[in-house]
């Protein structure tokens, strides 16, 4: 049976898309932290799953990765979507700012941890929803944002850094077959998850109003997994994908850059080093 999990599956586009998957015969696993969400999911139907993790922890990303391996020998979709949106900056029990350990550490342990599975499968595809382009420059000399912390900027920082995974993740594993695509959905009427300055919150309320609907968000992006029967606008074999709204982005070099694509995968491993050593 083909399997799909899902981070942030308990809500808006990631519950959204589990939906999508039950329907097409798939068993699903979702991921979250609202335990009441995990199980009005797993009413759904018998091939409905749900693991609790809170995905802002590297120990719970390794766990799950060992999980899921150990559960699924072989997957065939990978969909990474948690994220919440803070207005202050805070640090993780691991000391990672925690825009960056969720919104982006968390999909590297679980992209590079979950390649063997998704190798085995027939069609593999990893789904991440990043900037697509669409952020700035990454911030080499601040890549936790300890300086000028603003909550909405280091939403799109890490969106920048998953862009930038996707690159390297496409060609560090280039002969497994696994499609790697990158989405920015655009503005989509969710939950909103996070904790909000006044300023902020104002915003989103008009968010709310003015977004699109979680439907359609989805209807924009399943072409491009090529899973559940919508068609195939990915690369057949392997290889990268950038969405926005619904189209397929360039892949510029000055953008989409292997360089920069290296250098933040050894940054972030060493990283991820230093931080086994402090809690050894």
């Amino acid at each position: 049976m083909a399997t799909a999990v899902i981070t942030g599956g308990t809500d808006g586009i990631g519950r959204a898309l589990a939906d999508e998957y039950l329907r097409h015969g798939f068993e699903v696993l979702v991921i979250g932290r609202d335990e009441r969400k995990g199980r009005a999911f797993t009413d759904a139907g018998e091939r409905a799953r749900f693991v609790s993790a809170d995905l802002s922890s590297v120990a719970e990303n390794r766990r799950l990765a060992e999980h899921i391996a150990g559960q699924y020998p072989s997957l065939d979709v990978l969909v990474l979507g948690a994220r919440y949106h803070r207005s202050n900056r805070v640090l993780t029990a691991d000391g990672f700012e925690s825009s960056f350990a969720l919104f982006y550490l968390s999909r590297f342990l679980l992209s590079h941890g979950l390649v063997g599975p998704l190798g085995r499968a027939e069609k593999p595809v990893v789904l991440n929803f990043g900037g697509a382009g669409q952020t700035g420059p990454v911030r080499w000399d601040d890549l936790q944002l300890e300086h000028g912390y603003h909550g909405v900027r280091a939403m799109g920082h890490a969106g920048r850094l998953n862009d930038l995974l996707g690159v390297d993740f496409a060609d560090t594993y280039a002969d497994t077959g696994i499609r790697y695509v990158l989405n920015h959905p655009g503005v989509v009427v969710t939950s909103f998850a996070g904790e909000y300055d006044p300023v902020t919150a104002e915003q989103v309320d008009h968010l709310r109003i003015t977004g699109k609907p979680v439907a359609t968000a989805v209807a924009q992006i399943l072409p491009f997994l090529g899973a559940t029967g919508e068609g195939q606008n990915g690369e057949a074999q392997g290889g990268l994908t950038a969405v926005l709204e619904g189209h397929r982005v360039p892949l510029e070099p000055g953008v989409w850059n292997l360089g920069e694509a290296r250098r933040l995968r050894d940054l972030t491993r060493d990283l991820l080093a230093q931080a086994d050593r402090r809690l050894a």
